[in-house]
This record gives C-alpha cells, structure tokens and sequence, in this order.
C-alpha cells in the first residue's frame, strides 16, 4: 500500500513539473510577452511579473481537475498583459497561447490520472 501512496505522490509530483515546464517554455515564445519584457512595459520588474503570470496560470491549471476553459486562459491573459504590463494585444496571440495552454493542461490531466 505505501508503495502505491508513493508512486502515485511522485506522478502528481512529476506531472506538476511538467506543467511547470510547459508553461514556462510556452510563455517563453510568446512574442508579445517577451516584448512587455524586453522592454520594461510593466517597469522595471517586467520579468518578476511574468513569473508572477506563470505562477498564476500554474496555480489556476494544477488546481482543476476538468478542463479550464478556454474563455478563462484568454481574459487572465488578457487582464495580465492590459494591467501588469499596460499593453493590449490585439493579433491573436492570446487566443492562440490559451489554446496552447488548454493542450498543456489535457496532457497533464491524462498523465496526472495515469
């Protein structure tokens, strides 16, 4: 029995860094957000505050159990670019990073039940 507790603490635990992962390399291509950063739209801290928006899209992903939907990831996208980074997106790219993201989350939701 202890070691079923264990292997399945280590998959919940792998799987946490896999999400981890993959959001951190998916928000690492988005251009927009690399922009906000390079540039220091959000101050000076600009790359502490992505982290912070990486930190909150982990939190709110490794928390649900159903799928997020898509709607969700876009105005957490949408509101953390506007008011962390006082930047409005307007070419797709968070229609198209939340998408990624929901894809990120139904792979980590398969390996977190396995």
């Amino acid at each position: 029995m202890e070691n079923i507790m264990m292997d399945s603490i280590n998959n919940r635990n792998h799987s946490n860094i896999l999400l981890q992962e993959g959001i951190m390399i998916l928000l690492s291509r988005w251009y927009a957000l690399q922009m906000a950063i390079k540039n220091q739209w959000g101050g000076s801290d600009s790359l502490q505050k992505s982290h912070h928006l990486a930190a909150n899209i982990f939190s709110l992903l490794s928390k649900s159990n159903e799928p997020v939907p898509v709607e969700d990831l876009e105005n957490l996208l949408h509101e953390s670019m506007l008011l962390t980074f006082n930047t409005e997106i307007e070419d797709g790219s968070i229609e198209e990073v939340a998408e990624q993201l929901m894809a990120i989350h139904e792979e980590y939701l398969l390996h977190k039940s396995s």
